[in-house]
């Protein structure tokens, strides 16, 4: 709980720093934040306001593990009601479009009864 409050205030501490045109790159993968534009190995991946979101914060916390309530509180806000399945469709949809293999994760791996954790 302490390390998801951290990793939220230094998110937006990087936001309120004017960082946000930065470039976020793991491997074949990089996200334009400013332009909100993703890409694998130079191809374009759409991705819905969500995704992205979900994307960057998931980029940002790299190698952290991140519950299910701290990313629905983030990329959702605190307010979110409704199902927490949203958030396993939202990764589900992410997984698919950057070819990202359930079993086989490059990029993001379940932590089964937790949450989930971008490996890069």
């Amino acid at each position: 709980a302490i390390e998801e409050l951290l990793a939220r205030i230094r998110a937006a501490l990087r936001t309120k720093s004017g960082r946000d045109s930065q470039m976020l790159a793991v491997g074949p993968l990089a996200m334009e934040v400013e332009s909100r534009r993703v890409t694998v190995r130079g191809q374009e991946v759409e991705l819905t306001k969500k995704e992205f979101d979900l994307l960057r914060h998931l980029l940002e916390n790299k190698g952290r593990v991140l519950t299910r309530e701290a990313l629905l509180d983030s990329v959702w806000g605190f307010d979110f009601v409704g199902e927490t399945r949203t958030l396993d469709m939202h990764i589900k949809t992410l997984r698919a479009k950057l070819h990202d293999d359930v079993e086989n994760p490059r990029y993001i791996k379940t932590i089964r009864s937790v949450g989930y954790k971008f490996i890069g």
